[in-house]
């Protein structure tokens, strides 16, 4: 009988090196997508598919992290009345209620199978979600909901997956595949970061997964793989050789890598156009850019 996923886990615990020198005194999960937060994006995706334990993997400087979902009194005082009701309920959505968060600490960056490993106390024998922050994902129903949807019918490991340009395929894990089913996919292997020439398909695993506690048991024997680091990919690998099944979902929407600088400035350009309150300004100002980079050519 497939148990129910309620349990998330966001590895948050990363430098944010490739944004310095913002992300030397915020962390990158709280630079803003629009006017929301990374990290937001990544909690509301999970509420809307019934995450209802939250569980942060951080590191040192990261407290305003812990700070910006905690609540904030000074604040909704200012608001209380009736002409700015509009951002109290903006800053509601930011609340969580007390049992609902977890901060856990990964003291060395030893990989991201590292930092869902230091969760484990916290999952116990459930299964579990994993989403990385870096990933922005813009659906009509959120990624993580459409994954939900595949394991209720298939149970076992399940993770995000896009075609990828064979040239990138050294830039993520990649699939294997046994049975191609259209949305779903029977996974045979995994390899991580392969070279064009030595990947099995162009099928990329980004990051969003829904894993059973066998992964984690995988990951207690805290093996290292790929650039010396405690993979995942590795421990959900792991599960195959037991005969236990993975299955990638192509889910519908549109990714954006917001861990690098030119993705994260494409996310900001989709979400704003996406925007009614934006929209029409935005197209207005991005329209006389072109046109005047069209006249300086």
């Amino acid at each position: 009988m497939k148990r129910k996923v309620t349990k998330a886990i966001f590895p948050v615990a990363g430098l944010g090196t490739r944004f310095l020198p913002a992300t030397k005194a915020i962390p990158k999960e709280i630079l803003t997508l629009v006017d929301r937060p990374l990290i937001q994006y990544a909690v509301d995706e999970a509420r809307a598919a019934g995450i209802t334990d939250f569980i942060f993997v951080t590191s040192r400087g990261k407290s305003a992290l812990e700070d910006y979902f905690d609540d904030a009194p000074e604040i909704e005082a200012a608001l209380n009345k009736p002409s700015k009701a509009h951002l109290l309920k903006l800053l509601e959505m930011t609340k969580m209620h007390s049992g609902e968060i977890a901060y856990v600490r990964q003291n060395r960056p030893l990989g991201l199978g590292h930092a869902v490993w230091c969760a484990r106390k916290l999952i116990g024998d459930e299964p579990f979600a994993v989403l990385l922050t870096d990933d922005v994902i813009m659906a009509d129903k959120p990624c993580l909901a459409q994954m939900m949807e595949a394991y209720e019918e298939t149970g076992g490991n399940v993770v995000a997956a896009m075609e990828v340009p064979r040239e990138r395929t050294s830039s993520y894990g990649i699939l294997d595949v046994k049975e191609d089913m259209g949305s779903l996919v029977s996974v045979k292997g995994m390899v991580e970061k392969p070279q064009a020439e030595d990947a099995p398909s162009n099928l990329a695993v980004i990051g969003r997964y829904i894993l059973t506690n066998a992964v984690m048991e995988n990951l207690n024997q805290l093996k290292t793989g790929a650039g010396g680091e405690i993979q995942l990919t590795d421990a959900i690998a792991e599960e195959l050789t037991k005969g236990n099944p993975i299955y990638g979902c192509r889910f519908r929407g549109q990714r954006y890598d917001c861990g690098s600088k030119a993705g994260f400035l494409q996310a900001t350009v989709a979400f704003g156009l996406g925007r009614e309150d934006l929209r029409d300004e935005f197209e207005h100002f991005l329209g006389d850019i072109m046109a005047m980079r069209a006249a300086a050519e």
